[in-house]
């Protein structure tokens, strides 16, 4: 069994700032569970672009506020405390937060730990 607080990962290797975030990788590929699970806060007033064209992602939203925007139909989607999205069509995206947001992602296939998106908004795969 493997238990994970929050507490012994920030400050650690596994807390990553992205700059517009800060995700702090509980589960990683190294854990053998097929996933990987990230506590990750989005900071308010800002506006990310994302395309995980290499993994599919669900986040739940445990608190603040913000929307996403699916850029094939520009959808707006509201994000409060309580509200789940699925990325299952590898959507590209756009991500603002209103307020900072605490994100609980879950990433199939596993990230390794140290990913932060390219210019396209993709995290790479880990080929190992």
């Amino acid at each position: 069994m493997k238990v994970v607080k929050l507490e012994d990962i920030l400050g650690s290797d596994n807390e990553v700032d992205g700059g517009n975030w800060v995700s702090r990788r509980l589960l990683l590929k190294k854990d053998n569970m097929g996933y990987s699970v990230n506590d990750t806060i989005i900071r308010a007033g800002t506006e990310t672009h994302i395309w995980y064209q290499n993994h599919l992602e669900s986040v739940y939203c445990i608190e603040g506020e913000g929307e996403v925007e699916t850029l094939s139909d520009n959808k707006v989607y509201p994000i409060t405390a309580d509200t789940l999205y699925a990325l299952d069509q590898n959507d590209e995206h756009l991500l603002r937060a209103t307020r900072d947001m605490r994100m609980i992602c879950v990433f199939n296939p596993p990230l390794s730990g140290r990913e932060v998106h390219d210019e396209n908004g993709v995290y790479p795969v880990d080929e190992d």
